[in-house]
């Protein structure tokens, strides 16, 4: 009986230990921007947040989570076209609101912070969307082809 314990116990402590390690991706909370220092295409830009520490608060690379954009670096002359339009709508929808935070933040693949991103709170990746600027996308393979 003390063996069959003692043997219990040791696997009951290796499950916990290997447990531990297994966890899912950490979502931060809700934060506003301070300022949005660049942005590159429809669903990436920089921004500052002042209360963190210049080191990670600074020139903050975020991505608009469950949305893709046309690629500005791309061959096809309709995608690229497709891509300015997308940055010109963020550059402005970003540019003209008052508040601008970050939801669900988590990181992403590249280590860029992807975040649903509110403007004067109204969806960004909705704004896009609606516009036909971006489609829904999570990380898997592209289906949408720009170019067509």
């Amino acid at each position: 009986m003390v063996k069959e314990l003692i043997l219990f116990l040791k696997y009951f402590i290796v499950l916990l230990v290997l447990s531990i390690n297994i966890q899912a991706k950490q979502i931060y909370n809700n934060i506003i921007i301070d300022k949005v220092t660049s942005i590159y295409d429809g669903d990436t830009f920089r921004v500052n947040i002042n209360s963190y520490p210049d080191i990670i608060g600074k020139k903050m690379a975020i991505r608009v989570n469950g949305i893709d954009t046309p690629e500005i670096r791309t061959k096809c002359i309709k995608e690229k076209k497709l891509a300015r339009l997308a940055k010109q709508l963020t550059v402005s929808t970003l540019r003209n609101a008052k508040i601008i935070e970050l939801r669900d933040m988590k990181r992403g693949k590249y280590f860029r912070i992807v975040a649903d991103v509110y403007a004067d709170g109204k969806s960004l990746a909705d704004i896009l969307i609606q516009n036909k600027l971006a489609v829904k996308y999570n990380g898997g393979t592209k289906t949408k082809n720009w170019c067509k």
